[in-house]
């Protein structure tokens, strides 16, 4: 029986490019016409239509090819609930060059483990912004109806999108606003220096 490999890309936002994803994929074996993608979708929302067609073409011996974890899935619960899907098919996913088994208990647990990794890694975004926000307030920053995003806070929120890690709707969480309050402020210039030193060691 023939093994095929079948890709998957993914990007958050509409700003975010899949060009260097596609051509990683290709790098690694993967037919330009195996490449299954979704655009312009986070990774925690779970109905992702490129995904689903990308699992529903695998088949027994085949491998899903994805360049990286976080592309593939963004929470612990999701990431198995996919590897469970692939263990059910008897198929291998491959990151980048490594090729984990799910059926071998080693595979699995690496899977689990980078998939840990995966959603720690946005939760330390997510507190680091929050605790951000905290300090703002404490400093007297937003009072009542002031703006509703620091220039701090802006600026979080610019360098955030621009990772295109981040859709609309996931800023408009992280920072507790509205979606018309996160476009508003992408469509503003961006503030370069902090307005002060104490709050310039917190902006990254």
């Amino acid at each position: 029986m023939t093994k095929t490999l079948i890709g998957y890309a993914r990007c958050s936002t509409d700003k975010q490019d899949l060009a260097a994803q596609r051509a990683m994929l290709k790098d690694l074996g993967v037919a330009p016409d195996r490449i299954y993608v979704d655009h312009g979708l986070t990774g925690t929302n779970r109905v992702r239509p490129g995904l689903d067609q990308a699992l529903a073409a695998v088949r027994t011996g085949d491998t899903l090819v994805v360049p990286k974890l976080d592309r593939l899935a963004r929470s612990v619960p999701d990431a198995r609930e996919i590897a469970d899907r692939l263990m059910e098919r008897g198929v291998k996913l491959q990151l980048t060059q490594t090729i984990y088994d799910p059926t071998d208990p080693m595979g699995k647990m690496f899977f689990n483990i980078l998939a840990t990794f995966a959603e720690f890694e946005a939760d330390l975004i997510r507190i680091r912004t929050k605790e951000g926000m905290a300090i703002a307030r404490a400093r007297g920053k937003q009072r009542g109806k002031q703006p509703k995003l620091s220039s701090k806070q802006q600026r979080e929120l610019h360098r955030m999108y621009d990772t295109g890690e981040y859709s609309v709707s996931d800023l408009a969480e992280v920072f507790s606003v509205s979606r018309p309050t996160v476009y508003r402020t992408l469509a503003r210039p961006q503030k370069i220096k902090a307005a002060d030193p104490e709050e310039a060691q917190y902006t990254t």
